[in-house]
């Protein structure tokens, strides 16, 4: 089953961030796709955030 939910561990894997940096960016992708605090991030609120393609990122996680 594909994954749609991104976490700090795999952000940092994606763009080579520490783990704490990758909180940060996982933290304002959030912010703005207007979700509230605590709310899961979706591959698409990320992409849309970072400009990575969406189909990348879908392929790096499953594999």
């Amino acid at each position: 089953m594909p994954r749609i939910c991104l976490y700090p561990k795999d952000v940092a894997t994606l763009t080579g961030r520490s783990y704490d940096a990758a909180k940060r960016l996982l933290r304002r992708a959030r912010q703005a796709a207007g979700k509230p605090q605590g709310a899961l991030v979706t591959v698409q609120d990320f992409c849309a955030y970072t400009g990575l393609d969406v189909a990348e990122v879908s392929t790096a996680l499953n594999t």
